[in-house]
């Protein structure tokens, strides 16, 4: 069968894809935090259920430390028809590694790239889906949650900046794309109060916790 023309694969890409991370061994809280209770749920299955909740096309979860265990605890949500689970062998390299992993999936088929980190439990289906729009509006090729005027997440990034995500490396994410083309980023606010703490450690658990009894 001969090759369709590259005009015509191209027709064939479309819309985002999310790619949450969640391949860490998560040293500093000595345990896996993709599996800390959270309200009836693990931390990675509530980030997981609202990326599926929004308006990405597909979801691809990286996955590495006790990825088997992982699995096992996300259950149901697995069998969503939007999500896909890689698992990256080589996450001790970092988070770039992981999302060269993901990019590698959805490259053929997605114009787009939205950077989800498992571990910022207040990212939401409906802040996902403001930075999605209003990135898409921008017809820029880089997005990014803004908070209290600086860069958060989660980011995105059009298919022209693949080949540059590919050459990441080591445990710093996407940052040096962001300072090399600061005049082609859309920032987004968000609409509501948006708290963009991570967890990371023990402490950092803690304190999420009491914030949900608030």
């Amino acid at each position: 069968m001969p090759k369709k023309p590259w005009k015509a694969m191209k027709q064939l890409r479309k819309g985002v894809a999310g790619l949450l991370l969640a391949a860490g061994s998560s040293t500093r809280m000595q345990r896996p935090k993709q599996l800390l209770p959270v309200g009836g749920e693990t931390l990675l299955g509530r980030s997981l259920k609202e990326a599926l909740n929004s308006d990405l096309d597909t979801v691809v979860l990286v996955l590495g430390h006790k990825a088997k265990e992982i699995r096992r605890e996300l259950g149901p949500l697995l069998s969503h028809p939007k999500v896909k689970i890689i698992e990256n062998r080589y996450y001790r390299k970092g988070i770039s590694s992981s999302i060269m992993a993901g990019l590698s999936e959805i490259e053929g088929s997605h114009d787009h790239v939205m950077i989800l980190l498992a571990d910022l439990p207040h990212i939401d289906s409906n802040l996902i889906n403001l930075l999605l729009q209003k990135y898409l509006d921008s017809h820029l090729p880089i997005g990014a949650i803004k908070v209290k005027n600086r860069r958060s997440h989660p980011v995105i990034f059009s298919r022209e900046l693949y080949p540059e995500l590919y050459e990441l490396r080591g445990d710093v994410g996407a940052r040096a794309l962001f300072e090399r083309y600061d005049h082609k980023v859309c920032l987004v606010e968000s609409e509501s109060p948006y708290d963009d703490r991570d967890i990371d450690t023990p402490e950092d658990y803690a304190q999420f916790q009491r914030s949900l009894k608030k």
